[in-house]
This record gives structure tokens, sequence and C-alpha cells, in this order.
């Protein structure tokens, strides 16, 4: 982005949290993080610093330790420690769909309880609402919960958690039944890794992340009636709440992979000489690069308007404009780093220059956490009004 265009469109504290961030995540760096992956490890150096810096807690309120901004400002945080070699996937969870579901609908308890340490870097909370059978379709998803007296039995299964060995607990998306209708609705409970009938079990991934993938089993786990967050009426309306965050996240995650790539690509093309010339001199690697900056640039205005959206309460608006901008930078992070690695040549598969590990990575914002294909079907309704597909 150009320093007129970043006047423009950003404040200097918003620019000022870039630089600071980038600077952070820079202090790391690619082979910290890759180090940290590889090791089965997660980057917790990085996240307490994020977390002490106030980084990590920037959308939350102020009055329970956050820095009282909003989605806008949590993926700069996102994308800048992704531009530095750093994408903190657990960003996209704890601060940005928990945080942001208990600052929204949590009642008071819940929000002393929980966002202080979100905010801190202190306690992290996962994510689980992807079950085997349902796929993106949110209306069958079968974990349930059932009331017993004063409390609630939860029991389901859930598949692709981010990070729950290291999360105190988990925000699961079951479904209680209306009393009025009979009709299964979604309702949101927050869950201690520790409670009981709980398990979990690891997922092989070939994803290079700190963060592990899991499998959940519930049975029968035994909720206090405080483990509901809002109301168990409210339906869609939470869920979504946490649910836009989670593309504008996804979004600013492709980004600073993009970025992290095209740097990366640029850097050597200015330097690898053959024939006595720069390799970036000659059209047909200066242009696809050039291609894959215009659309990264294109993503990241998307990225900005569904956050601005986002943080001015316009709900609709911004599920569009979240959908387009996830859709937007998946593509741009895919092709950015496909170009990069065929820029390098061999280098680009070799753990010196890390880019290797971005092609499983990027594929991260083409299938989750909703698909282009189910991306471009809401589009296709929503916004040309074309006939429902499925």
């Amino acid at each position: 982005m150009s320093t007129i265009g970043s006047q423009l469109i950003e404040t200097p504290e918003r620019r000022a949290l870039r630089q600071a961030v980038g600077d952070l995540g820079r202090r790391y760096g690619s082979a910290y993080y890759l180090a940290k992956a590889r090791a089965g490890e997660p980057a917790d150096e990085l996240w307490a610093d994020a977390g002490k810096a106030g980084y990590l807690g920037v959308n939350l309120p102020a009055e329970y330790g956050g820095g009282g901004g909003g989605i806008t400002d949590l993926a700069i945080v996102l994308e800048e420690l992704g531009t530095a070699g750093c994408p903190l996937l657990l960003l996209i969870v704890s601060p940005a769909i928990c945080g942001t579901v208990i600052a929204r609908y949590g009642t008071e308890e819940q929000k002393r309880r929980w966002l202080p340490g979100l905010a801190d870097g202190s306690r992290k909370m996962a994510f689980g609402i992807t079950e085997p059978d349902a796929g993106s379709n949110t209306h069958r998803i079968s974990t349930v919960a059932r009331r017993d007296g004063e409390d609630w039995l939860l029991t389901g299964r859930k598949v692709f958690v981010s990070g729950i060995d290291h999360s105190d607990a988990v925000l699961f998306v079951a479904r209680t039944e209306d009393a009025r209708t009979g009709r299964l609705k979604p309702c949101l409970f927050v869950v201690p890794r520790d409670t009981p009938g709980f398990e979990y079990r690891a997922i092989p991934m070939e994803l290079v992340a700190p963060e592990k993938q899991f499998q959940v089993f519930l049975d029968d786990v035994r909720l206090p009636a405080e483990a509901l967050v809002g109301d168990e009426n409210a339906g869609l309306l939470q869920l979504f709440a946490g649910l836009n965050p989670e593309r504008v996240l996804t979004a600013a995650f492709s980004l600073g992979l993009a970025r992290q790539a095209l740097g990366k690509a640029v850097e050597y093309a200015k330097t690898r000489t053959v024939w006595s010339t720069p390799i970036g001199a000659h059209q047909g690697l200066a242009h696809p690069l050039a291609q894959c900056a215009v659309e990264i640039e294109l993503a990241r205005l998307m990225t900005q308007k569904a956050g601005l959206l986002y943080d001015a309460g316009e709900d609709v608006a911004a599920g569009e404009a979240a959908n387009m901008a996830k859709y937007a930078a998946g593509e741009a992070a895919a092709r950015t780093v496909d170009q990069a690695v065929q820029t390098l040549g061999g280098n680009g598969l070799t753990q010196e220059y890390g880019l290797g590990a971005l092609l499983a990575a990027t594929r991260v914002g083409r299938v989750a956490p909703v698909s282009r294909e189910m991306v471009l079907n809401y589009v296709a309704q929503h916004t040309l009004g074309l006939p429902k597909s499925y």
C-alpha cells in the first residue's frame, strides 16, 4: 500500500499499529515460526509478547482488558504477523471468534472470567463448529444440548478444532430444542478442556503450523447453566457474530501469507542474476509478480471494507463483504505463493526460503472456514439474486 493511500484509508493509530506489530513479527520471523511448527510446539514466546503489548486483545472492550478497537484492528495484527513470517492461526479463533461472541452476548460473569485472559494472551479458547457429516451446512449440526434439571448435557462430535491442546476451553456450537416449535436451533457453550466426558484426538495434517487440528468426542458432557453463552432462543444471530469476524481474519491470514511470499520472491528476483541480468528484469517473471501485487492490494481493500462494516454494526453488509474478502484473499494467496515458488525455482522448495510450507497453508484460505465454492454460492444468491442452488 502506498504511503498516500495508507494515509487516506487508515488512521494514524492503525498505521502505527501495523508498524509496531510488524516490528514484533520481524524480531521472531519465519525461521522461529517454522522451527516451532516442525517441532510440534506452540509459538508461546511470540504469543506472550503479542499479548503483553496488547495486540491479541486489540478488538476486545477496554473495560475487560482489551484495546477497545475492532475486528479491523485485529485483522491488521494478523496480517502483519503473517507478512513477517508468523501467521498465528489461533488469532482467528481465540480473540476474533470467541472473544467477540462473549463480548457481545456473554453475561457479565462470563466477560470477567474470560475476556481479560483472552486479551493478554494468558488464556486461549478454541472454537468447535465443523462436524464430519455437516460440512458447511450449519443447519445439519448434530451435536445436541439437552436440559437435565438446571444443567445441560452436551453430546456430539466435532472435527478440525484448532489448538485444543493449548487452550483453556472450547466454544462449541450445539443445537437445542425450541420449546415453542420443537425445532433445533444453534446455541453456544463454553466447555473447559478438563470437563469430564470431553475427549479430543489430534488429526494428522500436512500443514506446517504450530497449531494442531483435533477431532472431539462429547459424551453427555454435563455443563452448568452458566456455560450457555447468550440467549438460547437467539439462534443464528449469535453464531454469525463470530463467523463474520472469522472470515475477515481468515482473509487477513491469507494476506499475510501472500505478502510474505511476494516479498521473498521480489527480493530473489532482484538479486538472482543469470547472464549478468537480474531475473526480475524479464517480463516472464516480472509481470506475474506485478499481477500478484495488484490482486493482493484489491483483496486488502475488501478486507478493510469488511472489517469497517462489521465494526460499524452493519452485519448484513459485513457478511457479504467478509465472504468476498475471504474469497479474494484466499485466491490471491494461492496464486502468489505458487508464483513465488516458480520464481525461485528449486530454491522455492527448500527449507531455507520457507515457501514450500506456504503451499499447503494457502489452501486454508480456500477451504476454511467455508469453501470458495460456498462463497460463490452466497454471492450468486444474495448479491446477484440468482436462484438458490443448494
